[in-house]
């Protein structure tokens, strides 16, 4: 029996107790301990503390939106930026004060910053109860407990085993539309400015039959859409006995296994993405042509200061390759403004390199430097901050006005969306993403719901979202 087979069939051993099950009954059962999370960051975060959310379940604890109600409160932190910890030190505050409301409060870290600063958040906020890193959550029934007699509790070691692949995550706040579906943990490459690797540990990869379980519960259950995550999907790798999984093979016995689910995947190095994944994209139309590829600085110089293993001259053909296969392929990327020693000739290969990808949009940043990291320890953080954010001022309106041409060129066209709810800043419309991630609005009609695929006529656009009307509902 083949792995996807295995994973439609009573195999699903893994996923047969599912922690869901067991949320939806214990939520309604009064006098639980209620558990209050906030998440912060990249989408691995997001969908650890759906795996939190399980393992507290699976104790008997009950999650809630209200933090008023709450007696666990949880901050799922980040630390790939400064300003992302200034806004957990500041919530912190906002936390403290209720709790020094309610005594019985309980306060955790969870996640990278949780394992970055480690016993230095206890000692700088007494009112932080729990650290735990993003490999201990396991450990968390224990060291609540522990807090419960009075002790303050801290574990963040780092596994190189720990993939939570038996762990059914509870799907907070879901839409019942979409999920996240975690095959990775960790990350080997050492970008000089990246603390992934100091606070996530080593990459290893989850066994492929609870991946392809997980994919086929999900469809089951009525999901639509999902999105395979790890610090770098491309270097997933699996061996069992004389059976060896890649991540081109995985991506397609996902896509198999859940023919009625759309697939993507994030987050992609550009040195690993081979063209088995882009042929795997071009041959599945269930696989969305979607891939985000950073390129953090469109300078050759820089890029290798960064560690970042490739040139620009090999990105640019990376992004031919990919446009090659699929032509309808859409790309996004990372770009980092005013890393050390960035001058204004690197600057302008950045502008330029937005104007190559034809980036339909790009997560940008002024360098932020991040203690302990290569970076740190060998670079001067020389770029005044005025020219970073100079520099990031200007990179911004490139990638706006990139994204508004490729916008444009989709008025008069017809495309799939998933509708995925209504939309942020108009009640009588919905939104929707079409497979090449852009985000589209319709007006509302009785006829089209929430997790319905709908065919949309492109009839407008602004450079972040596309505006449609719907074919033959």
């Amino acid at each position: 029996m083949d792995l996807v087979s295995e994973a439609r069939g009573a195999t699903k051993v893994i996923l047969e107790e599912r922690q869901g099950e067991v949320f939806a009954e214990t939520a309604s059962v009064p006098g639980l301990r209620k558990f209050y999370i906030e998440s912060y960051g990249c989408q691995m975060n997001f969908s650890d503390s759906e795996i939190v959310a399980s393992i507290l379940a699976n104790e008997g604890y009950t999650p809630t939106t209200d933090l008023q109600e709450a007696e666990l409160v949880f901050l799922n932190t980040c630390s790939i930026r400064e300003k992302a910890e200034e806004t957990i030190r500041h919530r912190l505050v906002h936390f403290g004060a209720m709790k020094r409301k309610n005594p019985k409060m309980t306060i955790g870290i969870l996640g990278c910053m949780a394992e970055r600063l480690k016993k230095v958040l206890m000692e700088e906020n007494q009112l932080v109860d729990l650290v735990v890193g993003p490999d201990a959550y396991r450990d968390l029934p224990k060291l609540i407990t522990r807090t419960d007699d009075g002790e303050r509790a801290i574990n963040v070691l780092l596994s190189r085993e720990e993939t939570y692949g038996d762990i059914s995550p509870v799907r907070l706040e879901s839409n019942g539309i979409s999920a996240f579906i975690s095959i990775m943990r960790g990350c080997d490459n050492m970008c000089s400015f990246c603390v992934v690797p100091f606070t996530r540990g080593r990459e290893r990869s989850r066994d492929v039959h609870s991946i392809l379980a997980e994919a086929v519960d999900l469809q089951t259950r009525g999901f639509k859409e999902i999105t395979l995550l790890g610090q770098n999907v491309d270097s997933y790798k699996w061996q069992e006995a004389d059976q060896n999984v890649n991540f081109a093979q995985l991506l397609e016995q996902v896509a198999i296994a859940a023919p009625h689910m759309r697939i993507r995947f994030s987050t992609s190095h550009p040195k690993d993405i081979t063209d088995d994944v882009l042929y795997t994209m071009a041959r599945h139309d269930n696989i969305c042509k979607y891939i985000h590829l950073p390129i953090q600085s469109g300078s050759s110089r820089i890029l290798d200061l960064m560690n970042r293993t490739y040139d620009r001259e090999w990105y640019m053909e990376k992004v031919r390759r990919i446009y090659e296969i699929m032509p309808e392929c859409a790309i996004s990327s990372d770009i980092i403004t005013g890393f050390c020693s960035e001058t204004e000739e690197d600057h302008a290969d950045s502008l330029s390199i937005i104007e190559f990808g034809q980036y339909t949009m790009s997560y940008m940043f002024a360098y932020s430097e991040r203690p302990g990291t290569q970076a740190a320890r060998k670079y001067a953080d020389d770029v005044p901050l005025e020219v970073k954010n100079r520099r990031l001022s200007e990179i911004i309106v490139k990638q706006r006005d990139i994204s508004h041409e490729l916008n444009k060129k989709d008025i008069g066209t017809i495309c799939e969306i998933l509708v995925e709810g209504e939309s942020k800043k108009r009640r009588d419309q919905l939104k929707g993403r079409n497979s090449q991630n852009k985000m589209v609005v319709i007006d509302k009609t009785a006829s089209v719901q929430p997790g319905d695929l709908v065919q949309v006529l492109i009839t407008d656009c602004t450079s972040a979202t596309l505006i449609g009307e719907i074919v033959n509902a």
